[in-house]
């Protein structure tokens, strides 16, 4: 999906951008630059927040509408994204600012554990790694809910990590961190999940 194609349909997408260039036709190739530095983004970013999104919102068809919203708001206000600290960690919340929303609208809640990739990481990479780190799970059922209650940052990372199998250094690119930081999420994740189904940590939990 590129910059152009969202601007069509939407009057004010991009209005910022286009604003410029409709005052000063100078400024057309400085907003050219900004919707190839957006095109860039998305095309990078694009096919991650789908699957991300899929798993909160629970089908395809309402992933794309998520993703797309999300998008125009960011090409919207691109040149502020671009100014910002982390372009990355400012686009996520972005995502997940629209993810909620749309959920909210619905009164729903994150469909995670009810999504096929979900099962299928739990039982093929997450479940084998706690069963590896900690003596005993009391079910995975469990390990659902206890997921889901984790602080964002940490349940974010876990679902980028174990159900959409990003590297822990791809996770960093997604959100913004540092690898370490996305090392210390997953440290303080498992440790809140034995606590959460009350096993006992294994060597591996330790501060060190």
């Amino acid at each position: 999906m590129s910059a152009e194609d969202h601007q069509p349909p939407r009057p004010g997408a991009g209005a910022g951008i286009a604003a410029d260039a409709a005052v000063d036709p100078s400024q057309d190739s400085v907003r050219r630059r900004l919707l190839l530095s957006f095109d860039a983004f998305d095309a990078s970013h694009h096919r991650l927040w789908l699957r991300y999104a899929h798993t909160q919102a629970g089908n395809r068809q309402a992933a794309e509408r998520i993703v797309e919203d999300a998008c125009r708001h960011l090409l919207d206000h691109w040149e502020h994204a671009l100014r910002q600290e982390s372009l990355t960690g400012y686009a996520w919340t972005v995502l997940k600012e629209h993810v909620a929303d749309w959920l909210g609208e619905r009164g729903l809640r994150p469909r995670l554990a009810e999504t096929a990739a979900f099962h299928a990481a739990v039982q093929k990479a997450l479940l084998h790694e706690l069963r590896d780190e900690f003596a005993v799970l009391e079910g995975e059922i469990g390990l659902y809910a206890a997921i889901g209650r984790l602080p964002e940052r940490q349940y974010d990372v876990m679902v980028l990590r174990y159900v959409l199998g990003c590297s822990e250094e791809e996770v960093a690119g997604f959100l913004g961190f540092e690898t370490a930081s996305v090392r210390s999420h997953i440290r303080y994740a498992k440790r809140k999940l034995a606590r959460e189904l009350r096993t006992a940590p294994g060597p591996g939990t330790g501060d060190g």
